[in-house]
């Protein structure tokens, strides 16, 4: 009766546990930890105790979930993915892709995404989509896309992929060596490889076409509150010994290096050359005028060596004298404190800047902040930087040190947009950072250290490299990810030691007692994909890989199509965060919730199901 109830009362939890997190009325954390609490007292008080009296589901075994290997990987490698997007690491290689695609984005994007399922196929699924989240949430930015609608095809895409070979994925690689152990015949590399193809294929059609409309549009706080627009801002670039444009002709009154600003005037000593721009060739000296958004001004201060220096010297425009490059030839921002930022503040109504121009407000001596741009919502400015007279209500873009961007919340003549603070990437320091990356990625997918301890190594090199900061790791680490894997492994652990996994097993076997082999084995493959969502995969596989050979040989049947049905099944990782590492990795770049992975997730099972129930006994001659 005890073993009954142990039974039932897990079934019951977890059954509230995935209500609750489908209709997201309490947060994903709270649900999670009040998951946890409810099985730790249930057990205390409802022991399931072994042989020798021990509880095989104490508080050691229900909060394992915290040190499990699956999730410090996930989170070391969420510290590398920091690691690279804060050096802008991949920004020249997604550039390049982004520039060779532009006519044709939604092909180029489709082919980055098929190539991650096709390299999933020889490799484990978690570098692959560590190492193409960069790529896609560049690329989808670049091209104006919502980096939620294709995030999260990455990782299905990555799951399709694995799992159509023998390594494609540790989950056949598990299944095939329990199946070695029941006498099987061994499983080779390729051999389902075709009906795994077709499965990935069909698919990859929903992935690709259907899924992203079913996606919601999840935008991150920032993106929430400054929606990209064509707002400008009036900056300036002053073209010094060697600058990128110097010696630069127009061409159709357009300056090629300038392809997302608009210049509005080119100051030449006392001589102001304004538009159209025919036959003028930048020279050393001249000042360049230009209307910009602040997506192609922090664009520009990203690019090393590019047309906007990162120098303050260079842009202030308190200061009209330029000071020479220092003997090392290193960038004055090198010397500033780390942490680079961009922020929006707005000049107040009554302060005393009203009127004056920006050389006059001693702004750069008062914040130690540099001003990058100003932007007048009534009309465009057409003169530098210095000679600006503000007026209230213009928005001015600051560069500056964290402190010192903080610090502007003291300053009463400009109102600090908190929510506008972004930092600037570290881009001297994105050799190191993919250095460290591709290290990770080489020793994980060759197998030479597990991947737990490659990622590890790789998060904690990632610090004294200069890539990251430890505020920045600590940020990167996503607290829902770790509740939430927690507890699934919770669930996980007290679904399988009360045996209430195998009672819905075995349920299933003995109500089609009788069918067709076709309908066993359907059924069997809708239940192994739909508990894979909640048990690991890995789990789910080695339960029911000696169940589907017991029915196989009830059945009369060939074993391997069974152990294949298995394979496929257990690889359903769609409806679920915590049902895969790959999930896991693209929740926080995504923005997702835990409803995005059902209503994506589902459709993808079913049809999953429907095509091997399909396929299986047509290939096999079932």
């Amino acid at each position: 009766m005890t073993v009954e109830l142990q039974i039932w009362v897990t079934f019951a939890i977890i059954g509230a546990a995935i209500v609750s997190y489908a209709l997201e009325r309490a947060s994903l954390e709270i649900t999670s930890v009040a998951t946890i609490v409810a099985l730790l007292i249930f057990f205390h008080f409802f022991p399931l105790n072994d042989a020798s009296g021990l509880n095989q589901l104490s508080p050691d075994v229900l909060l394992s979930g915290f040190a499990n290997p699956a999730l410090i990987t996930v989170l070391a490698l969420l510290v590398v993915g920091q690691g690279l997007f804060q050096t802008g690491a991949l920004e020249g290689p997604t550039r390049r892709i982004a520039t060779l695609g532009s006519n044709h984005p939604v092909l180029t994007l489709t082919a980055v995404l098929l190539g991650a399922g096709v390299i999933s196929a020889f490799m484990n699924n978690t570098p692959v989509v560590v190492m193409f989240i960069p790529i896609i949430s560049i690329l989808t930015a670049r091209m104006g896309l919502s980096v939620s609608k294709t995030i999260m095809p990455l990782s299905f895409i990555s799951i399709l992929g694995g799992m159509t070979t023998l390594i494609g994925s540790s989950t056949n690689l598990l299944v095939a060596g329990v199946a070695v152990r029941y006498n099987v015949e061994k499983i080779g590399f390729f051999d389902f490889v075709v009906p795994g193809a077709m499965l990935a294929g069909l698919g990859a059609v929903y992935v690709l076409f259907i899924m992203p409309w079913l996606l919601k549009d999840r935008a991150s706080m920032t993106e929430a509150v400054i929606p990209r627009n064509g707002k400008q801002f009036i900056a300036q670039i002053q073209i010094s010994a060697g600058h990128p444009l110097q010696g630069q002709m127009s061409i159709a009154g357009l300056f090629p290096g300038l392809r997302n600003m608009t210049v509005r005037m080119v100051q030449r000593g006392e001589h102001p050359i304004l538009p159209p721009f025919e036959d003028v060739c930048l020279t050393e000296g001249d000042l360049v005028i230009v209307a910009a958004t602040r997506e192609a001004l922090t664009d520009a201060l990203h690019i090393r060596d590019g047309v906007l220096s990162s120098d303050p010297d260079e842009l202030d425009p308190e200061d009209d004298k330029r000071q020479p490059a220092d003997e090392t030839g290193k960038d004055t921002a090198t010397a500033m404190a780390t942490e680079m930022m961009l922020a929006e503040a707005v000049v107040a109504p009554g302060s005393r800047m009203i009127g004056r121009r920006i050389e006059q407000t001693g702004l750069r001596t008062d914040t130690g902040c540099i001003i990058i741009g100003v932007q007048r919502r009534s009309r465009m400015i057409r003169m530098r930087l210095s000679e600006i007279r503000l007026e209230a209500g213009d928005v001015i873009l600051f560069m500056g040190n964290r402190q010192d961007i903080l610090g502007l919340r003291m300053n009463r003549d400009v109102l600090l947009l908190e929510w506008s603070a972004s930092e600037l990437l570290e881009v001297r320091y994105g050799a190191r950072a993919r250095f460290i990356f591709l290290a990770t990625i080489l020793c994980a997918a060759s197998g030479m250290i597990p991947i737990v301890i490659a990622a590890l190594a790789g998060a904690a090199a990632m610090v004294p490299a200069g890539c990251l900061n430890v505020r920045q790791a600590a940020r990167a680490i996503d607290r829902r990810i770790l509740v939430l894997i927690a507890a699934a492994i919770a669930m996980a652990e007290s679904l399988e030691t009360t045996g209430g996994a195998q009672l819905l097993a075995h349920a299933v076997i003995d109500l089609l007692e009788g069918a067709g082999t076709a309908a066993v084995l359907s059924a069997l493959f809708l239940m192994i994909a739909i508990l894979t969502n909640f048990l690991s995969n890995n789990a789910t596989a080695v339960l029911f890989t000696p169940i589907a050979i017991n029915t196989a040989v009830q059945l009369e049947a060939d074993p391997r199509v069974f152990v294949f049905a298995v394979i496929f099944a257990a690889n359903c990782s769609f409806a679920t965060p915590m049902a895969y590492q790959t999930n896991l990795l693209v929740m926080g770049p995504g923005h997702y919730r835990y409803s995005d992975f059902m209503r994506a997730g589902l459709p993808l099972i079913f049809l999953i199901w429907l095509a091997y129930s399909l396929i299986g006994p047509w290939y096999y001659g079932l």
